[in-house]
């Protein structure tokens, strides 16, 4: 199964569906299941931030237990669409698809950049220990 490491705690973020895109620099013509990995590495700065804080919480994590270094969960990606304009508290997406409210801060949606979008987003009941890579990697889950 195709993966992307995804840093803490957009991964978590992602996969408890408080952003329905996750943004990246480059594109991918890849489309099927895909698995959520999260790497190593905790953005404890974010962490921190009143509004993340306040999300995270919500669901029972800080920075201090949020998983690192395994699969959480499994989705399909269903499309790859490029940033267009940005108007720094809203973005609009090639097919004219407007990201606001919580999408938009919690991702990144510089012009030329690319949103990924998912469907049937399921948690792991049990993670999957694993050493991340950069870019779309293959691992057995």
């Amino acid at each position: 199964m195709k993966v992307l490491s995804m840093i803490q705690p957009w991964a978590t973020l992602f996969v408890y569906g408080e952003s329905k895109y996750e943004t990246r620099s480059w594109k991918t013509n890849y489309r099927g299941p895909l698995a959520i990995h999260t790497s190593k590495k905790i953005d404890k700065a974010v962490c921190r931030h009143e509004a993340i804080k306040a999300i995270l919480d919500r669901h029972g994590y800080n920075e201090e237990n949020l998983p690192t270094g395994k699969i959480i969960a499994v989705c399909d990606l269903v499309n790859c669409l490029k940033v267009s304009e940005n108007n720094e508290t809203w973005a609009v997406l090639e097919d004219g698809r407007i990201v606001s409210g919580n999408d938009y801060f919690i991702g990144g949606y510089p012009v030329g950049g690319y949103v990924w979008e998912v469907q049937n987003m399921q948690m792991l009941d049990e993670f999957i220990p694993a050493k991340g890579k950069l870019g779309l990697w293959e691992h057995v889950v």
